[in-house]
């Protein structure tokens, strides 16, 4: 009769799911893997529930194992919701003859251990729409209340959660968005190198965004709140971009280390077939009351072999952090582990990438079978680079070690992963927060000197190789932008790792951080261009979009059921639509950079004359090239058929103190004395007045004058810019785009 009893709303559920789908599996199923409490005290708890349904041969498969403690009359109250509806509400009662339950009336106490396969009849089969094996993530459960027919008091509540095994969690979208992310950054690296810094400022621009959207989809899905099973499983497609991936013999490294520096690992996934494992989807309150009984007794479990009656029926919850490591089949204990493993995988290989890709170089030039001067500023300043591209992955990897290394102080796995979090986090911030400092100290003096921040920004390749990932993606005079930028990644990552217990708290916090952005990024529009502008304020939107769901799902508003699952199945849509449309375009621009001859014709010149400074391999003008290889220190020039021609390159190394021309007008006295008492000085350097009250700045974006610039020798400098770049290279306009 135990078994009627528990197989009776399931039958009920499977009669009235409601789908949206048209079926396209050869393979058809309905199954619940648990079956859990949905209220405190309950009388009746699961430790093990799973029931398989497939119709195309009529059997219903399950093994149930839990403990009733209900004696009495009682009258089960029978819900089925199916996207929040709820569409049957029928009242059971177990005496009725019509239902043939007998032997539950009066209900008896004891422990239900069932493992069995039983015959569906067709009747009850062909009531269950053929749409509803193909929906993906259905949003559909079954809740029961058992209720005392004396007193009419509810004794206990169990619910358990559909699926058809289909879902919008796939692999493959994760492939998908890691490769072309990645394509679009190396392809940034590439035409850097070939000297096409337009286009690679801005497919690094437009993929650091890209990137920075699929952290915030994975930033949702790490929230501790009830989230629908579609936006769950859609932000699981992005936990990649936090480090939580899955890899077999990287598990057993974890757990190997936790266990060897005094931790207790957890064993979740391992004792499944003997544990119900609930995927948190309701209210906050009654889950997190669930959570931390949960939490406790799985953190502080023996390893005896024996188990008492009360750990045999905990059904362990998951939310938030949690939620994302098991859906990811990664250990509770392993994801702090996981995530940061992946960081220095990645570091390491980047490494060793960039030093093969240097060894081919020079193999490649040795042999004839590569021009010289094709990848030459790499090659001879590869270090330099290298040091730029380890600060980009560290500012790439900052939201993730945020979140997963203060998440690691509030769960403590180990005393040895505690300390690497702690240190690993502040180094991260130390890091940025002076490389951001040093990006500023430099600005100022360029301001100081020459009326334009962006005459040392990009004068020197040197400081364009180190510092440039923190600002190339800005306009000249935005240069600070990167620190709030980095502020808000941080108090958002602390946020998702530190109030894992209320998910409320989290969903308010990014719905006022978002708006933030949103604001500030639409009213001072800091990033190079309007198209950048454009793409960034969209995905600030969406972000801020996403916030706001989130805050619903909370059911902070009491909305009905129907909407929170409504709600759910729009976030979907219109974040795939979303993340496609960037993908494509992030594709296009790639594609485009690395078959293009000049893909520098693609965009436009920038208009806070960061051309005129950088050293191009195309489309300067004689005048500019001349202004710009001033600032740069190069010393002799050729010029041939209306195109400058570098003979001789000697970088001047602004962004070093000690040997800085532009750290301040005493230096550059300084350096116009050593000129003046060495006769082979280099001539550039010699052009430069020594009283700076007569020093003429490059061309100020400040005022509607252009001031003349310091002359070249041999070279007449422009004295008055006519807000044209007319060969691309640079725009003497004032105002940034």
């Amino acid at each position: 009769m135990r078994h009627s009893t528990l197989l009776s709303p399931f039958t009920f559920l499977l009669a009235s799911l409601i789908a949206f789908l048209p079926s396209s599996s050869a393979i058809r199923l309905i199954e619940s893997s648990s079956l859990n409490p949905c209220q405190v005290n309950s009388s009746f708890s699961a430790s093990l529930f799973n029931v398989v349904f497939t119709p195309d041969n009529n059997t219903l498969s399950f093994n149930i194992v839990g403990v009733s403690s209900i004696s009495g009359n009682v009258t089960a109250e029978l819900l089925v919701i199916a996207y929040g509806y709820t569409a049957l509400r029928e009242t059971l009662d177990p005496c009725s003859a019509s239902l043939n339950l007998g032997g539950l009336c009066p209900m008896n106490t004891g422990q239900i251990n069932i493992q069995s396969n039983i015959n569906i009849p067709s009747s009850v089969i062909n009531q269950v729409p053929g749409i509803a094996y193909s929906v993906p993530d259905l949003d559909g459960k079954v809740q029961i209340y058992i209720n005392d027919t004396d007193t009419g008091k509810a004794v206990a509540c169990v619910e358990a959660e559909l699926s058809n095994g289909k879902t919008v969690d796939q692999k493959g979208v994760g492939w998908a968005t890691a490769v072309i992310a990645g394509l679009a950054l190396l392809a940034s690296a590439i035409t850097s190198g070939l000297g096409h810094s337009n286009t690679a400022a801005h497919v690094a621009a437009n993929a650091l965004s890209l990137f920075g959207y699929f952290q915030s989809q994975a930033i949702i899905g790490m929230a501790a709140v009830p989230l629908p099973p579609i936006v769950a499983s859609w932000t699981q497609n992005f936990q990649w971009s936090m480090g939580i991936i899955r890899v077999g013999f990287l598990q057993d490294i974890c757990t190997w280390y936790q266990r060897a520096t005094g931790g207790t690992p957890s064993s979740v996934l391992s004792n499944l077939r003997t544990t119900s494992v609930q995927v948190q989807k309701r209210s906050v309150e009654v889950v997190w009351q669930l959570f931390k009984r949960a939490y406790n007794d799985l953190m502080t479990r023996s390893n005896s072999a024996t188990n008492t009656a009360g750990d045999a029926t905990t059904a362990i919850v998951v939310r938030g952090i949690e939620r994302v490591g098991f859906r990811a089949r990664i250990e509770i204990t392993n994801i702090f582990l996981t995530g940061y493993a992946f960081f220095v995988i990645f570091v390491v290989f980047v490494v060793v990438g960039v030093i093969i890709f240097k060894l081919v170089c020079e193999a490649l030039v040795k042999g004839g079978r590569l021009k010289g001067d094709k990848f030459q500023e790499f090659r001879n300043g590869w270090t330099t680079v290298l040091k730029g591209i380890l600060f980009r992955i560290v500012l790439i990897g900052f939201p993730q070690m945020v979140v997963l290394c203060f998440w690691e102080l509030t769960v403590r796995d180990s005393p040895a992963e505690v300390v690497l979090a702690i240190f690993t986090v502040i180094t991260m911030i130390c890091m940025l927060a002076w490389a951001s400092t040093k990006v500023i100290r430099l600005a100022r003096r360029s301001i100081a000197m020459h009326k334009n921040p962006a005459y040392i920004l990009y004068s020197d390749p040197v400081s364009l190789n180190k510092w440039g990932f923190l600002y190339v993606q800005f306009k000249a005079t935005a240069y600070y932008f990167i620190v709030p930028i980095l502020g808000f990644v941080l108090i958002k990552g602390m946020f998702i790792a530190l109030s894992q217990s209320s998910g409320t708290v989290q969903a308010i916090a990014l719905v006022v951080l978002e708006a933030c952005l949103l604001i500030t990024v639409s009213i001072l529009r800091p990033y190079m261009d309007k198209k950048t502008n454009g793409f960034n304020i969209a995905v600030s939107a969406s972000n801020f979009l996403s916030a706001i769901f989130l805050l619903v799902f909370t059911g902070i508003f009491n909305q009905p059921g129907i909407v929170t699952g409504v709600m759910g199945v729009i976030f979907f849509i219109y974040n795939a639509v979303f993340a496609l449309i960037l993908l494509l375009m992030v594709l296009i621009s790639t594609i485009y950079a690395l078959a293009s001859k000049n893909p520098d014709t693609r965009y436009q010149p920038m208009r806070d004359d960061r051309g005129s400074f950088i050293k191009s391999q195309t489309m300067l003008t004689t005048e500019l090239d001349a202004l710009g290889a001033t600032a740069r220190g190069d010393s002799k020039l050729d010029y041939r058929n209306g195109s400058a021609n570098n003979l001789h390159h000697k970088t001047a190394r602004i962004e070093d103190d000690d040997e800085s021309w532009s750290n301040s007008s005493t230096g550059l006295e300084a350096q116009k004395a050593a000129a003046n008492a060495n006769a082979t000085t280099a001539p550039s350097m010699r052009s430069y007045p020594s009283d700076t009250t007569q020093r003429h700045a490059p061309p100020s974006f400040r005022s509607n004058a252009v001031s003349p610039a310091p002359s070249t020798r041999g070279v007449q400098a422009p004295v008055r810019g006519n807000g044209n770049a007319n060969a691309g290279g640079g725009m003497w306009q004032r105002g940034a785009g």
